[in-house]
Parts: structure tokens; sequence; C-alpha cells
């Protein structure tokens, strides 16, 4: 395989992604609205940009041939953004999707990656979230990233090798920054206002390096089918209550900006319960793939971005989030 398609690629994931792809060889084409800018991404030889709508199938027809895999990131993320349009969001998210799956193959692609999400459990008491548990998704954004699983796995094939990846909340720095997303927010509150606000706090989420789920897609396109064919993938690292997170976040950023000073912590209610301990253990156990990069990292890599000044207007910028970008867009 030496092209890839990426759908979402100026996105949060994307833009880490990208790069990781281009440093190995690979020659990327990326599909997106770019609602977040055109500048996230690297000029590179070796990179194709199309600004362009998932939803056009048209264009799909256009720019899906010649391409040896796809790896789909590209939706309307997190719950207030598919919320304020409901409809439009579903067209993105689900509609789209299996237009794309059908073109891909068609077109002679012969991978595809899709990016679902590990919020698709919804609420489990379990010890271990494996990928077998039931999927009660508590909101529309994550119901139809769990109905676009079946619809894949009905396309693999011999020549068409399907996988499904459900990352837990990723964090860390990206060039296409968000700052919606709980490490990045509390990591942000701290540094900025000195104040960190946790909602619920007794709430498990599971947590994954920016870098560590890019690096997985990018070892995805080189194993041998018959380890991937098929299968779905939790992907996480290290499983914490939002209370935790708190405390970590409040930790790090002392030691590593010590000049913010004394950071203070509240709780407040809140009304989103999903909490769930995912299990990442058959991902090690049948592809040996474990991530790298802890919250603490993330939190670091974060201050670091600060500390550069590439974070400028993180309070009050609507690019670092995606519900007020998406109002801003109109999209239709």
């Amino acid at each position: 395989m030496t092209k890839v398609f990426v759908t979402g690629g100026a996105g949060y994931v994307g833009a880490v992604l990208v790069p990781k792809l281009l440093a190995k060889g690979y020659e990327v084409r990326v599909l997106d609205l770019f609602l977040f800018g055109h500048d996230v991404l690297p000029e590179h030889p070796g990179l194709e940009c199309i600004q362009g709508d998932i939803r056009d199938e048209g264009l799909l027809g256009d720019v899906l041939p010649g391409a040896d895999a796809v790896i789909h990131l590209a939706c309307i993320s997190n719950d207030p953004s598919f919320e304020l349009n409901p409809s439009l969001s579903k067209t993105i998210n689900y509609d789209a999707f299996e237009p794309l799956v059908s073109i891909s193959k068609h077109s002679g692609v012969g991978r595809f990656i899709y990016a679902s999400s590990s919020s698709v459990y919804g609420v489990s008491d379990a010890p271990d979230v494996t990928e077998d548990h039931p999927l009660v998704p508590l909101t529309d954004y994550n119901k139809y990233k769990g109905l676009c699983e079946p619809i894949l796995l009905k396309y693999q094939s011999p020549d068409f090798t399907t996988v499904i990846i459900r990352p837990a909340t990723v964090c860390g720095y990206s060039p296409r920054q968000r700052l919606d997303l709980t490490v990045n927010i509390l990591t942000n509150l701290a540094v900025n206002t000195r104040k960190i606000t946790i909602f619920g706090g007794s709430q498990k989420r599971p947590n994954i390096h920016v870098d560590d789920i890019a690096d997985l897609y990018v070892d995805l396109l080189e194993r041998p089918a018959e380890q991937i064919a098929g299968k779905t993938f939790n992907a996480a690292f290290q499983n914490h209550t939002v209370a935790e997170l708190g405390e970590m976040v409040r930790k790090v950023v002392s030691e590593t900006m010590p000049e913010v000073g004394e950071i203070t912590m509240e709780t407040t209610p809140s009304n989103d319960l999903r909490s769930y301990h995912v299990s990442s253990a058959k991902i090690q156990r049948e592809l040996g793939w474990a991530p790298k990069r802890s919250v603490e990292d993330a939190i670091v890599d974060l201050c670091n971005a600060f500390k550069a000044g590439k974070l400028a207007d993180s309070l009050t910028d609507s690019k670092y989030f995606n519900v007020k970008t998406v109002q801003l867009s109109e999209l239709g």
C-alpha cells in the first residue's frame, strides 16, 4: 500500500496522522471541509488536499480511485455539535457512510479503517468493557457511530479488508487543537484560569494520547489482512475517573508551569452520565499493540504548546471548540 485516502484529515487526529503517513513515505490524499482552516497540515509533495463533502457521491467517485486504503475519520464530532442540527449530523455521520464504503470498494480500495468510538458503550458497571459488550449509546452521536459498524463489516471480503477501531477519548496536542475534550479542557482551565471545574467526578473515562491513536492507524495499514479483517478493537490506555483526571492535571501543570501559581478545583453536578472502563486487552493480545504515551504525557505536551505560544486565545477562539465552529460554518 502506497496511497492513503484520509477523510477528515484536517481534523484533530488527522492533523497528527497525516504527517506520520508522509514521514513513512505514503502518498496521502485528504478530503475535508477544512472548517478549521488549511494551515493545520504541512506543505508536502506527497500530500493532496481536496476541500469537499463526504456526502458528495460524485466527488467520491472521482477522488477515491487510485487509493490503496481509506482511513475514515470525518464526522460531526461530539454530542453538542451533533445536536446543533441532528438531521444534518445524521447525513454526515451515518447516511453518507455506506456510499463511502461502497464507492471505496468499487474503486479498488483494498483496506478500510473506520474510527468509531468507545462512547458507543454508554454507561456500564462492567469492570472491563470488551468489544463484545452490548452497545447502549446514550446519544444520537454515539448511536450512529455504532450503527455504521455492521454496515462496514458486510462489505468485508478477501479483496476488501475492513477493521473498526473504538478509540477512547483522545487527548494531547495537535496542530488542529481541540479544547473540548476532557483532559484538554481541564488543562486549558488550569493554565489560563488557575481553576479546574469538575462536572460530576465519579464517571470513569478511558483516554488515549493523540499520537498513539494516530500511530495505530499507521500500524493498521501495514498489518497482514488476516490479523485484522472484519475485526473490532478498543483502543485505550488509561481509565480514570473525571476527578482523578482533574487531580492529575493540577499536579502536572503545577510541575510543568510553576509560574501559573496555585490551581484550585471545584466540583459541580453533571448530567453527562457516560461511565465505562474500557479494556484494550484484545488489541494487545492479537496485534501486540499498546499505547506508549500516558495522560500525563498529553498534559505536558499541552503545557509545552501553551508555553510556546501555539494556543493563543484558548478560552475564547472558536477554532478550538467543535460546537462553536460548526455553528459559525452554517453547514448545510
